[in-house]
Formats: structure tokens, C-alpha cells, sequence
């Protein structure tokens, strides 16, 4: 590690533990309980995501819950022993208060390592779209940033990175109150998939409800279309992740792809973890890339 600090992040990232490796980003574990048996999140290693996704929908009872205080004060400590700086992200404050509990430990810590850096940014983002930003911030830290000049660049453009979902199963949508047991019915007899994104507070927003999955799938690249950085000269990376639904998540990259060619690098495809994807269900797709801030 040539640097004098770590970059850090949530494993709602939803990365790979073999591409966070690669990259040098640590991960703290969120925690997930399954039929009343702990696991943690930790990136498929305690439970491979098909188990996860199979137990889901065979009406296994999951709850999910985030990193508290405690947890960060270890971890935070760790790395402050060792004469580290600290920049942590973490899972959007919008559908998470893990934020609160990294600010907390970071102000206890700050006490005790005075002369040392703990930034804790709020990503207000999540999945692969939260990864996407710790991608880009992995790249400035190796070209030599500094922890002030990643810290600035994360707080300023964290709002530059789109995140546009949508889902082709609805029942866990009825299941988290999202929509009515009628709804549902009706939705799934003219199948309809509904398209969300993320919005300037890290919360997820309904978009439109689409009937048939081909005419969403060609909808969310549209969306890229309109929102990326540069249109269809878009140039930077563009991350996927999905939940049990592999070929759904391929055809949307095999779009993007076609649509921009000046992409770099192919399409990235992620799973969607445990904590995330007790909440969405199998079935969704979520695209992400830098483009115009969120509203």
C-alpha cells in the first residue's frame, strides 16, 4: 500500500471480495438473518447468492441490519493503529442510517487519534452504483491523489453518478408494503415492470411502470441515453448488478454496449447482496453510470 490512508467502504457496495481485493478497498459487513440463523453480508462467502435468492423465494423469512458504532470503532481503529488516514463511504443515509453510526465512531475516534483522518461520506448511493464511485476514487488514489483531494472529489460528484433500477418480480413489492396485494395481481397478469431510480437524497424514487420486460429493458438504456455523461459519447465505466436474473442484466449490457462505443471497458455485472436484495426481491436490474446530477 503506497498510500498513507485506505479507502473504505460498505458491503452493500455490492462488489466482489475478488474485485475489492484487486482494487485495495476494505469492506465492513453488514448483517443479515435468514429463518432466524445470522449470516453475514460478506459478498456471498457465508451464503452463495443462488442459496440466498432460492431460500427468498421459497418464503424464507430474511431481515436485514447495518454496521453499528461499535462495529466501526474496531474496524476504524484498525487501520488508525497502523498510522492509516480513513475515508469510508457508506450506504446511502437514505435508506440506511449506517452513516449516523460511522460519524459516531469517527468523532470518538478523532479524539483518541488526533493526528489522525477519519472522512466519512454519505454516498447516497447503493449496489454497484455506490461501487462505481468507489471504483472512481480507487483510480484517483492510485494516480496519487491525496486523502483530501478523493474526500472533495466524493462529496462533490457523488450526485454524478445515475442509478436506474427496475424489477420483472413484484411480490416483494407486496411484501414490503411497496404495493397492494391488487396491484400486484393486476401488475403481474400484464406484466408490468416497474422503473425506479435514485434521487438527490439517496432514496429511491418510482419512475414509470412498464409493460413487458423487453420495452423496460430498451427504456433503462434509453434513460442512459439521456442522462450519461457526454450521451453517446459517453466514455467511463458503467457497472450492473443484478438479482438472480443474470440474462436479464446481460441483455441490458449487451444494449449498452452497442449503444455506446466509446465505453470503457465492457459492462461490469454484479450480484446484488444479501442486504440489498432482501428488499428487492429476485428480479431486479439495476444500471448505473456517471452522467447529469440527480434532482
Amino acid at each position: 500500500m503506497g498510500n498513507s490512508y485506505v479507502l473504505s467502504c460498505c458491503s452493500t457496495a455490492d462488489l466482489s471480495k475478488e474485485y475489492l481485493e484487486q482494487r485495495d478497498i476494505h469492506y465492513i459487513c453488514f448483517h443479515l438473518q435468514i429463518d432466524g440463523k445470522e449470516y453475514m453480508d460478506d459478498l456471498g462467502q457465508s451464503i452463495p447468492f443462488p442459496d440466498f435468492y432460492k431460500a427468498l423465494v421459497a418464503g424464507a423469512a430474511s431481515k436485514t441490519s447495518q454496521v453499528n458504532a461499535d462495529e466501526y470503532l474496531t474496524y476504524f481503529r484498525s487501520f488508525l493503529e497502523r498510522g492509516l488516514d480513513v475515508l469510508h463511504l457508506c450506504l446511502s443515509s437514505g435508506i440506511s442510517g449506517t452513516y449516523n453510526s460511522a460519524q459516531l465512531a469517527a468523532k470518538t475516534l478523532q479524539e483518541e487519534f488526533p493526528f489522525r483522518k477519519v472522512y466519512i461520506v454519505d454516498s447516497l448511493g447503493a449496489s454497484s452504483g455506490y461501487g462505481l464511485l468507489m471504483d472512481k476514487l480507487a483510480d484517483m488514489r492510485d494516480e496519487g491523489k491525496t486523502i483530501d483531494e478523493v474526500w472533495n472529489f466524493a462529496l462533490a460528484n457523488r450526485l454524478n453518478l445515475n442509478h436506474w433500477f427496475f424489477s420483472t418480480d413484484l411480490s416483494f413489492y407486496v411484501k414490503g408494503g411497496r404495493i397492494s396485494r391488487s396491484a400486484y395481481v393486476l401488475g403481474s397478469a400484464l406484466g408490468i415492470c416497474p422503473l425506479l431510480n435514485m434521487d438527490s437524497e439517496g432514496k429511491l424514487i418510482p419512475q414509470d411502470r412498464i409493460r413487458t420486460k423487453n420495452k423496460v429493458i430498451r427504456t433503462i438504456v434509453q434513460k442512459m441515453v439521456e442522462n450519461a455523461k457526454g450521451g453517446l459519447e459517453y466514455n467511463e465505466k458503467c457497472f450492473i448488478s443484478q438479482s438472480a436474473c443474470l440474462e436479464d442484466a446481460q441483455a441490458v449490457a449487451d444494449l449498452v454496449e452497442k449503444t455506446f462505443p466509446k465505453l470503457n471497458g465492457k459492462v461490469m455485472i454484479n450480484d446484488i447482496g444479501t442486504v440489498i436484495g432482501t428488499h428487492t426481491g429476485p428480479g431486479t436490474v439495476a444500471l448505473f453510470f456517471w452522467g447529469r446530477e440527480r434532482a
